[in-house]
């Protein structure tokens, strides 16, 4: 949803309260759980080392919990104590080209192995993007590496965002770069 104001707390849990009963905005729910993606729709994948061992792995993990990956300029992520659990809801605030935007998202899996712990979400209907991105740490024992990985998949929801395209694939750059970098701190911090 786009607004010319920035929302109030009010109105965000308005928002937050009204998407409980939502649906997803695509019918591939949890494809980034799957070698490749669904027709139709624009992948991105990027990959950052965030250095070797256990402990950066469980500091990465920890990152994850606690949604750090989100710490980009111009974007926040509203009720980062939400609990990575399947089914569980989110909002992201963003600011850009002097608009607001609100979109909501629905936690669609998780992934909790000894090497490997992330989640994917996916849009609902009020997102302006629509779409499935998966956010996993990974440790690999042969080589010590731990390694952040986004993986997405996306096409336009948004009349906006249909009119703008090549800004709102600069947006979605930005994010995985400022992601990557918010996770490379949070892991040597």
């Amino acid at each position: 949803m786009f607004l010319f104001l920035k929302p109030t707390s009010t109105q965000i849990d308005k928002f937050l309260e009204s998407r409980k009963t939502d649906k997803f905005s695509y019918d591939a729910v949890g494809a980034t759980h799957e070698p490749s993606p669904p027709a139709g729709f624009i992948v991105d994948h990027n990959r950052q080392l965030l250095g070797t061992g256990r402990e950066t792995f469980e500091k990465a993990k920890k990152a994850v919990r606690q949604w750090k990956m989100f710490k980009v300029p111009g974007l926040d992520l509203v009720r980062s104590d939400t609990p990575i659990e399947p089914g569980r809801n989110v909002a992201l605030f963003a600011h850009h080209l002097g608009f607001h935007s609100l979109s909501s998202c629905r936690i669609v899996y998780v992934i909790d192995e000894p090497d490997r712990f992330g989640f994917a979400y996916g849009t609902l209907t009020q997102h302006v993007e629509i779409g499935e991105e998966r956010f996993t740490v990974e440790y690999h024992p042969d080589s010590d590496e731990v390694w952040y990985d986004i993986y997405a998949f996306s096409r336009p929801g948004h009349i906006f965002v249909k009119l703008g395209f090549p800004y709102a694939r600069h947006l979605q750059k930005s994010f995985a770069v400022g992601s990557k970098s918010a996770m490379l701190r949070a892991a040597r911090e």
